[in-house]
């Protein structure tokens, strides 16, 4: 949920335990937040998506990474069967070519979070996947027509 160049910036307190401000302020100087409220701005957000993600029907964009073995008989064709089945979600892939054998495929996914997650799930238990993982965004991409 990217901040609105119309939005206004509100200031409001916040008490915490003094041992979670002290993890708080190690994070921003680890990570390099210019201050408190970035970080906590940040850490606002990933709890709405993860909120979001919850819910499961709200549209969001994300991604799918897959590892697995490129010569195994047939796995890419059950790969590729499953993501023409969610052809509507699945916006773009591409694959780059790893040491022995394995691939690394990463697609582009958009739709309702419980659907891109159905989505993952198939993808990932497919017999020969080595590892998978779905990461999710905030919002949607606009339109692609």
């Amino acid at each position: 949920m990217p901040r609105q160049k119309s939005d206004k910036v509100t200031r409001f307190s916040v008490s915490l335990p003094e041992s979670l401000l002290a993890e708080l302020d190690a994070m921003v100087e680890r990570r390099g937040y210019a201050s408190r409220s970035q970080a906590v701005a940040a850490l606002t957000r990933d709890g709405l998506v993860e909120f979001a993600n919850q819910l499961g029907t709200e549209t969001v964009a994300g991604t799918i990474n897959l590892v697995y073995d490129h010569t195994q008989k047939g796995l890419q064709a059950r790969i590729a069967a499953i993501q023409h089945k969610y052809y509507l979600m699945v916006v773009t892939s591409m694959h780059v070519h790893l040491e022995d054998h394995n691939y690394l495929e990463v697609l582009l996914v958009q739709g309702p979070a419980d659907q891109l997650r159905k989505l993952a799930d198939e993808l990932i238990t497919v017999r020969g996947v080595k590892q998978g993982k779905l990461t999710l965004t905030a919002t949607a991409m606009p339109p692609l027509l």
